[in-house]
């Protein structure tokens, strides 16, 4: 074993060689060597364990590899054939083509907090604020990097130090562990829970007023739904009792849409009911129904929006600019004609099942006479997200039964593939949901598809 351990090159006459110079070229000398010792680390693990000494060949394609994944660190376009619209693995709302174009618009020099009329310093504020406030009817409004944080910053700055009153069935947990009830405590606010977790009246709120009570907090249940025997204080009541008592109303809508989707059998509140209804702030995510970037939007009351900006904590939480670039273009074409259109995630909700049939018959077209069985079939679409969970949307879908390798396999070559592809598996086949499969994409995940059930590299 001390023999093949010995056998293995040392770093530096490996870096001396011509075959290494390309690398050397390509990436920084301590990386590539960094790079080399992992590999030969892993190869001398590989000896003691029984294995062979690899050849030098070997040990460049390894170092090869390893700098290619270290370059290519960072988020990178998938294909989405999971149906999930709203799909917080895959980075949650598609942005539309505007959307893209403005972020890289506002990559360089750009007059983020600059007013270009009078040169004296602006708000970062003022290129989103009057849009939303002419989308939803708010006096004022602002955007923060997630909803979790907006929040956070409303009842930080409406009511630090003082009690919230919250019924008890909305201490929701968002999503990755964050629940509501660790953002009021981090915000300052002490938590009294009113009503059970299933019913609550207006007079377990009105019951639990006191004096160090600060805000009236409700969450709408973007990710779960209660049912069978249920009761909940309609919001104009909340709005009334604490215009009563003189206290902010928070309205913290989660996923929140500015288009009513009734029409399209959503029954989804909008933030302008929430306004009309009373609320005094209204918090809600830009990058799900809304279909925009990552952020958080609070919306309200001129006075309370103006205390929130000023806050200290509004800097720690703010957007930067490619976010508000991409936010306002958004935004943007929803005063546009049919403008809402545009953007990816109204989009596939809206999809008429004739267009989803004639999607999937092209894909399943494209993959007849490949090693495997291809059927188009209806299936449902989840929005996903955190966004709309009970609603299920009929969709067309191509399923695939491999023959010559297992679903599994075919699943993980595919999210290697170039670019990857991913997909359900449902009772023992793949099944590629072209809800979320753009007509420009379907040709090229037949392509990836292809390679993949051939048995060839994605790439």
């Amino acid at each position: 074993m001390q023999q093949l351990l010995r056998q293995l090159p040392q770093v530096g006459r490996l870096l001396e060689k011509e075959r290494w110079q390309g690398l050397l070229a390509a990436y920084d000398r301590e990386q590539v060597k960094s790079a080399i010792e992992t590999e030969l680390a892993l190869a001398r693990a590989d000896i003691l364990a029984g294995g062979r000494v690899p050849i030098e060949e070997e040990l460049q394609l390894g170092v090869e590899r390893r700098l290619a994944r270290l370059v290519q660190a960072g988020p990178g376009p998938v294909l989405n054939a999971t149906g999930v619209i709203i799909h917080t693995n895959l980075g949650r709302a598609p942005l539309a083509p505007e959307a893209i174009a403005a972020a890289s618009q506002g990559a360089g020099y750009c007059n983020l907090e600059l007013d270009l009329a009078t040169g004296e310093r602006g708000s970062r504020h003022a290129h989103v604020e009057e849009l939303l406030c002419r989308l939803t009817g708010a006096q004022a409004a602002m955007a923060v990097n997630n909803n979790a944080a907006a929040v956070m910053l409303a009842l930080a700055g409406m009511a630090k130090g003082r009690e919230g009153i919250i019924a008890r069935g909305q201490l929701v947990e968002i999503g990755g562990s964050f629940r509501v009830p660790d953002v009021m405590a981090e915000s300052g606010i002490r938590l009294v829970e009113v009503g059970t977790t299933n019913r609550v009246y207006i007079e377990d709120y009105r019951r639990a007023i006191s004096p160090e009570t600060g805000v009236i907090l409700r969450v709408h249940p973007s990710n779960f739904r209660v049912v069978g025997f249920q009761e909940e204080v309609p919001l104009a009541q909340l709005a009334a009792l604490a215009r009563e008592h003189g206290l902010p109303l928070l309205d913290d809508l989660g996923s929140g849409t500015i288009v009513d989707l009734a029409s399209w059998g959503i029954q989804e509140p909008t933030v302008q009911q929430s306004l009309a209804a009373g609320a005094d702030l209204v918090c809600f995510s830009g990058d799900k129904l809304l279909g925009g970037p990552q952020c958080g939007l609070i919306l309200g009351e001129k006075n309370l929006v103006a205390r929130l900006k000023s806050h200290p904590l509004a800097r720690a939480l703010r957007c930067d600019k490619l976010t508000l670039a991409a936010l306002a273009a958004t935004l943007a074409l929803y005063i546009k004609p049919e403008g809402w259109r545009r953007i990816p995630v109204l989009a596939m909700l809206s999809e008429s099942p004739q267009v989803l049939a004639a999607r999937a018959e092209k894909l399943a077209g494209a993959l007849r006479g490949l090693p495997a069985t291809v059927a188009v079939v209806t299936q449902v679409s989840p929005v996903g997200g955190g966004a709309l969970p009970l609603l299920e949307l009929e969709t067309r879908a191509v399923r695939i039964e491999p023959l010559r390798m297992g679903v599994g396999a075919l699943a993980r070559a595919l999210r290697l593939g170039c670019p990857p592809l991913v997909a359900r598996i449902h009772e023992g086949a793949l099944v590629f949901d072209v809800r979320t499969l753009g007509e420009n994409e379907i040709d090229l995940a037949a392509q990836v598809l292809a390679r993949a059930l051939a048995g060839e590299a994605n790439g």
